[in-house]
């Protein structure tokens, strides 16, 4: 039996003939009761006549039973050995994505400077850009690919924080067609972050941007769009539809995103 915590392998996965035996029976439960052993041996890679011992093994063993000319059913004791077998597999491979993989994720960072791989670099946030910075930073991580001035580059092995502020995220309402007149388009240019983002939600809400000259950056899915832009530290001014708000707001609420509603009667 595998434990999860003890990293033991499941019985399935002690050597090949182990494998095989659990591939075979898995195939018969699926094209049970007509079932071609040249097809099995096709699918998993052997050759038939090793498919007919294995097969033979599990008839002897009570997991199969044998039928007429090519009719084999798999067992309640051949089901209950399956799931056993499954469910260790499961196990085992919950703990190699949570304590394996998890241990070496893999992310990618702008690099700020030349950088080969095996480096330790500074990780830096910019314009909600992980950034690579070869002269350190409050936190780092270890490079492990290489990366000229301005390309991507793998980092793992994180330590410590990154550095920032979480970005403000300003809400300019615009009423429905059929609720009032909209704010004046001079509005949107006037409160527009310099460094930051503009994004719309509803058609009224375009209209006004678009009448602005100014280009949305976010058009769809604003209300994950820009609570992430500010939860990485950029400011967005988001023009919308009044019925729109408090979606935004409260995806705003749940990521702890600084946020503004604009008074729409002082324009």
């Amino acid at each position: 039996m595998v434990d999860a915590e003890d990293g033991v392998s499941p019985d399935v996965l002690e050597n090949k003939r182990s494998a095989t035996r659990y591939q075979v029976l898995v195939e018969i439960a699926d094209r049970q009761p007509a079932v071609s052993q040249g097809e099995i041996a096709e699918t998993i890679g052997v050759t038939s006549q090793a498919v007919s011992d294995y097969v033979r093994d599990l008839v002897e063993a009570g997991y199969v039973e044998k039928g007429g000319r090519g009719r084999y059913e798999v067992t309640k004791e051949g089901v209950d050995w399956l799931i056993s077998r499954t469910d260790d597999l499961e196990a085992y491979l919950e703990r190699v994505n949570s304590d394996v993989l998890g241990s070496v994720e893999v992310d990618a960072a702008i690099a700020l400077a030349g950088v080969a791989e095996g480096r330790e670099v500074g990780l830096v946030m910019r314009n909600g850009v992980l950034h690579a910075n070869p002269a350190g930073g409050t936190a780092t991580a270890i490079t492990v690919t290489s990366a000229e001035t301005g390309a991507a580059v793998g980092v793992a092995d994180f330590d410590g924080v990154v550095d920032y502020d979480a970005g403000t995220v300003s809400v300019l309402p615009v009423p429905t067609v059929t609720d009032g007149d909209p704010p004046d388009p001079a509005v949107v240019a006037s409160h527009a972050p310099d460094d930051g983002l503009v994004a719309v939600a509803g058609t009224e809400a375009y209209a006004v941007v678009s009448r602005s000259e100014t280009t949305p950056d976010i058009r769809f899915g604003t209300a994950e769009g820009v609570a992430e832009a500010g939860t990485l530290g950029l400011d967005v001014l988001l023009v919308a539809v009044t019925d729109e708000i408090p979606r935004h707001t409260s995806k705003l609420r749940d990521r702890n995103v600084p946020h503004r509603v604009l008074d729409s009667d002082a324009f």
